[in-house]
């Protein structure tokens, strides 16, 4: 079933994505840290399902252990030393913690910018910004469109040069076909530009007059969910005034956990694409359990 999130008004994915991403990169309280990666994980599993969440998570768990390795092997500050290092420089306890958590914030970041990869695609890109910025919007729309289909045309290359007869296998001869491949992919990308332009062209495009379509209307259920992301973002907002996400790593780890049911309005916004599909998901069930 198509993700019940994606078919909502792109305004409401922007504000949503928006709101989580800041929430993630600014948050470093170890309670919203957990939430955010949870259920950004959770979330992508649900678009993309387990087999290519694997195919991310063996280059993602490398980068979180590499990204917690490198605080503490290069800032010492804190004041509970666990060891020292051969250099001399102290091993101390808030160093490792403060690379779990920029690894944790690192990792929740990616898992975020792939769900809002998939939701917000070029056309929703077109409406929010087509009005407004009509420029902008459909460069951005073309430069996201243009990466998978570079990436796609590389494949089909390197695939039909797999066919041919193989000169030589040393380091040159990988290299001479490396060449060759960039070559005609290079011819590709300026064949495409040229046709991209002959059809722009045939549309009138940068003629006065100009005018923008969309399929995309605001609905009672798109204006709700932009009224609780409005709410949800108050709502941290306030709470973030009032110190309840507070938490420092240096010089000693210290904050507060006095915040719980922030914490619950934190994790519901968190989890409202999640929340959105288990009702229609329920919805559909019951409808067919009628039939």
């Amino acid at each position: 079933m198509e993700d019940a999130f994606a078919r909502c008004h792109p305004a409401v994915n922007l504000l949503y994505f928006a709101l989580v991403l800041t929430g993630t990169m600014f948050f470093w309280h170890p309670a919203c840290q957990l939430l955010s990666l949870g259920f950004g994980l959770a979330y992508l599993v649900y678009l993309e399902h387990w087999p290519a969440v694997c195919r991310r998570l063996r280059w993602m768990v490398p980068l979180f252990v590499l990204t917690a390795l490198i605080n503490p092997a290069f800032s010492h500050a804190g004041a509970t030393i666990l060891a020292y290092f051969p250099s001399g420089n102290p091993l101390t306890l808030e160093s490792i913690w403060f690379g779990l958590a920029s690894a944790g914030m690192l990792l929740a970041a990616l898992c975020w910018c792939f769900c809002c990869a998939d939701i917000l695609t070029t056309d929703k890109i077109v409406c929010l910004l087509g009005r407004a910025l009509p420029a902008l919007s459909l460069l951005l729309a073309m430069a996201l469109r243009f990466v998978p289909r570079l990436r796609r045309q590389m494949q089909e290359i390197a695939r039909a040069q797999a066919g041919l007869p193989v000169r030589g296998r040393g380091l040159l001869a990988k290299a001479r076909r490396g060449a060759h491949l960039c070559s005609a992919l290079i011819s590709w990308a300026l064949e495409n530009a040229v046709v991209t332009a002959d059809s722009m062209k045939s549309r009138g495009y940068g003629l006065p007059g100009r005018s923008a379509f969309t399929l995309y209307r605001l609905s009672r259920r798109d204006k709700i969910l932009l009224g609780l992301e409005a709410g949800g973002a108050l709502l941290m907002g306030l709470a973030t005034a009032a110190g309840l996400f507070r938490w420092n790593y240096y010089p000693v780890v210290q904050g507060t956990w006095h915040g719980w049911p922030v914490f619950g309005i934190y994790a519901a916004l968190l989890a409202l694409p999640l929340l959105l599909n288990w009702k229609e998901d329920h919805t559909w069930r019951v409808l067919q359990s009628n039939i």
